[in-house]
């Protein structure tokens, strides 16, 4: 019972935190990482050890479908040079950079346990990138190459992650002999994610019960995780490639309200995974200083505060110098100047997150332990804490100096496709004769003109008569209410209304948007 109380009162902190981090505009993850480390020296908190074995399961699976489901398939083979490049290449430098400075300072640590602790480090999040970004206006091609890199990347860092622990493990380590399991295994995972999403669509088509829908959705992140290490496939390669087969052939048979309801899901749950991350790594930086003498906490923290540094002057040497810099601009025909300060923007956005905390949670413990478990989990939160916290409340600053453009090419789409859209509308009721078609065809034809007479020829997020639909329906909100006071209606009815009203008002553009 006290552990479930503990889980309702972190649950409930980390809702305040997350909403102060909202009206400062910041990122959640930095306030979530901050109470990881208020946790650490509370006492009397209670002793929450997650299995290893589950760890990346739990964090990884749900995290990874959520970011590949909203991945674009076309900005990736757009921009598949620079996410490559900080995907795969960065992470490999960093993770190499990291095990030699660790080998340095900590001449006993063996070589493997080392470049485990460079690979655990080395991938930037996605959710801690993205809940940036909400915050800042960054040039499209920007993010995406951040959203690319987060998405990506994991692959890489886990690659080498568990070829380091097998090899820490084990006592010995072979290329030769590991090296073409690995690669048929990730040959299989590009092949195993879109056949297991066909294969997922067709058999959860026919079910239309939206709370059914989400739990085979969860089901299907985690089963498609373990089968595939079961199998020796790479996880995130697999449960990626599912997430974006199946994001494009979805939309064509999911039910509108199954998807609303779907993503409100998703969003509560990838925040409440992010939530546990940072409390039970934070629950065991506790119990590790009590371990270490006083003159091994003053090394640990230099070990920290060194591989912070490693990774981001890492990342700033890796991001500059390359040679698609001077094309990191919004259009694509930056100048120097520009690229230079896309370049600055993308090596300061690589906060870590949820992605390093599920990898130092999965390292071994017990007896026998993997070797300097504690130096690594230490290590891995001081480099959480300082990206998240230096990196991440000062990139909004950053970015104002930085003085990036974008011409949003997204909010063009949108314009176009709203258009095109407004006018096969208006097409299905030109020959109906009916009242209610022809008030509803007046009402796109007047969109389609407003729409035209502007320079771009896009038509704007709103109808011309959603404000008048937001002041009827408020109208009937506020009468159906008094029945229901009066005892005129009953609360089963009233419900029935409440439910159709606000699905009527999600027609509606949201108020000040018209």
């Amino acid at each position: 019972m006290m552990i479930f109380e503990w889980i309702v009162g972190v649950l409930f902190g980390a809702v305040l935190l997350a909403g102060l981090a909202r009206r400062l505009g910041a990122p959640y993850p930095v306030f979530l990482a901050l109470g990881g480390i208020g946790l650490a020296f509370v006492p009397a908190v209670p002793n929450l050890v997650l299995d290893p074995d589950l760890a990346l399961a739990l964090f990884l699976a749900p995290v990874l479908l959520d970011a590949g489901y909203d991945t674009s398939v076309r900005d990736l083979r757009t921009h598949w040079r620079p996410i490559a490049g900080l995907a795969f290449g960065a992470v490999v430098a960093t993770t190499a950079a990291v095990a030699v400075m660790v080998k340095w300072l900590v001449p006993d640590m063996p070589w493997a346990a080392c470049i485990v602790l460079g690979a655990v480090v080395a991938p930037p999040d996605a959710v801690a990138a993205l809940s940036v970004l909400r915050h800042v206006t960054l040039p499209h091609r920007l993010t995406t190459i951040l959203r690319g890199e987060s998405l990506l990347n994991d692959a890489g860092s886990l690659l080498i992650y568990r070829l380091g622990v097998t090899a820490a493990v084990s006592g010995t380590f072979s290329v030769a002999e590991i090296g073409p399991t690995f690669v048929v295994g990730i040959l299989g995972s590009l092949i195993a994610g879109p056949v297991l999403a066909l294969l997922y669509s067709a058999a959860t088509r026919p079910v239309a019960d939206a709370p059914s829908v989400i739990v085979l959705q969860f089901v299907a992140a985690f089963g498609i995780w373990i089968g595939a290490e079961h199998v020796h496939l790479s996880g995130v390669l697999t449960v990626v490639t599912f997430a974006i087969t199946v994001a494009r052939i979805a939309p064509g048979h999911t039910p509108p309200r199954t998807r609303i309801v779907s993503y409100a899901v998703w969003d509560t749950a990838v925040f409440v995974l992010n939530v546990l991350a940072f409390v039970l790594i934070g629950l065991q930086i506790g119990p590790i200083l009590e371990r270490l003498t006083h003159a091994q906490q003053v090394s640990y923290a230099l070990v920290g505060a060194a591989v912070f540094l490693t990774v981001v002057v890492v990342r700033f040497l890796w991001v500059l110098p390359t040679a698609h810099l001077a094309r990191l601009g919004a259009d694509g025909t930056a100048t120097r100047d520009r690229g230079l300060s896309a370049g600055i923007a993308v090596s300061w956005a690589g906060m870590r997150g949820i992605v390093t905390i599920a990898t130092a949670l999965a390292l071994p413990d017990g007896d026998p332990g993997f070797p300097y478990r504690d130096l690594i989990v230490l290590t891995a939160f001081c480099v959480i804490i300082g990206t998240l916290t230096i990196q991440g409340l000062t990139l909004r600053l950053l970015l104002g100096r930085l003085g990036l453009e974008d011409n949003d090419p997204v909010g063009r789409e949108i314009g176009h496709g709203r258009t095109e859209a407004y006018r096969a509308a208006l097409e299905t009721l030109t020959n109906a004769g009916d009242a209610p078609s022809e008030a509803l065809r007046e009402e796109f034809r007047v969109a389609l003109e407003q729409a035209e007479a502007r320079d771009t020829g896009f038509a704007s997020e709103a109808l011309p008569a959603d404000a008048a639909r937001r002041r009827a329906i408020e109208a009937a909100r506020d009468r159906v209410l008094a029945l229901r006071r009066s005892g005129d209606i009953g609360d089963d009815a009233y419900y029935v209304l409440e439910e159709e009203f606000d699905w009527a008002e999600m027609n509606a553009t949201p108020r000040g948007e018209n």
